[in-house]
């Protein structure tokens, strides 16, 4: 049986479309001033600053759009799992920003199609046709490129934003899932709730003293990410995931950009190769999924043999 359930159609997708950009915005320089934070500061101190001060973001949310009644939880299931997994991908991928440059770690994270694709029929009961495990292999291949395993050009410290692009996919399906019934507050008060108690459980492994300034990029950071978040949870309300996530590359030229502008750094060739094929495989992936849905369904098997649905590609 299915562990969750899909979500069809975009009520709004020029809104949808325009909150994705402006999340993926907003969330990259998040990015950023972690990987400016991360060298002199525990994780988990990071986690419970930024997160005090997103909570100042989603007030405002509350109060202006929503009232309290769009904190009530309707599912709880929802947001238990969708805590866990921002919890984890938040850590791991902050932990791949003190070893990778921005733009290589962003680049990595585009794998998350390819996981979704690859744990569809585990999670949603889906049938993935051989155009799409070939996309999969795709994205496998263009991982690979990046991380150039046995040279010494290899960083090990790209399981990190791997290991968030696979909690970042599964995070995204259950925020589509949950968009039915759960407010779009409601979502991210909980998840940053999780990350914020999860940041101060660090607080006996020892913080360190924060001068002004850095506190203000934290402050800043929260912000950013509250308000982040908050737009990609309505991305995912007003349209379909295969709509909506190809605007998430456009977060690898906010990551240059801001790579270029605060460190110096450019992605080399080969990250530049490896982030095309990931791109590529993603994009088709998701251009199967819509072909997907576009087709009728397979009625039950005269003899019983098989059940209802519609036709793997």
């Amino acid at each position: 049986m299915p562990l969750m359930t899909a979500v069809h159609g975009s009520s709004a997708p020029g809104r949808a479309i325009l909150a994705m950009i402006g999340g993926g915005l907003l969330v990259t320089g998040n990015d950023a001033a972690m990987k400016w934070l991360v060298s002199g500061y525990p994780v988990g101190q990071l986690l419970f600053i930024r997160g005090m001060f997103a909570f100042v973001a989603i007030a405002l949310f509350v109060r202006f759009y929503g009232g309290l009644t769009s904190l009530r939880i309707v599912n709880p299931r929802f947001h238990v799992m969708r805590g866990l997994l921002v919890v984890f991908g938040t850590v791991v991928f902050i932990t791949g920003l003190g070893h990778l440059t921005l733009a290589d770690a962003i680049a990595v994270v585009y794998a998350g199609p390819m996981f979704v694709t690859a744990l569809a029929p585990l999670l949603i009961g889906e049938v993935v046709g051989w155009r799409r495990w070939l996309a999969v292999m795709g994205g496998f291949i263009g991982v690979m490129i990046i991380i150039r395993p046995g040279t010494e050009a290899m960083q090990w410290a790209v399981i990190f934003p791997l290991a968030a692009a696979l909690a970042g996919a599964l995070r995204d399906l259950i925020t589509r899932s949950a968009a039915a019934t759960e407010h779009s507050n409601a979502l991210l008060a909980t998840s940053t709730a999780a990350a914020t108690v999860a940041g101060l459980c660090t607080l006996p492994f020892g913080w360190m003293p924060v001068p002004l300034e850095d506190l203000a990029l934290m402050a800043l950071s929260g912000l950013l990410l509250g308000s982040a978040h908050f737009l990609m949870i309505e991305s995912f309300r007003y349209g379909e995931a295969g709509l909506v996530v190809p605007f998430k590359y456009l977060n690898m030229v906010f990551a240059v950009t801001l790579g270029f502008v605060l460190w110096g750094d450019l992605p080399d060739a080969w990250t530049w190769t490896g982030s095309g094929v990931l791109i590529a495989s993603g994009l088709y992936i998701l251009h199967r999924e819509r072909i997907r849905h576009r087709m009728p369904t397979l009625p039950s098997d005269a003899h019983g043999a098989g059940p209802a649905g519609r036709r793997p590609d």
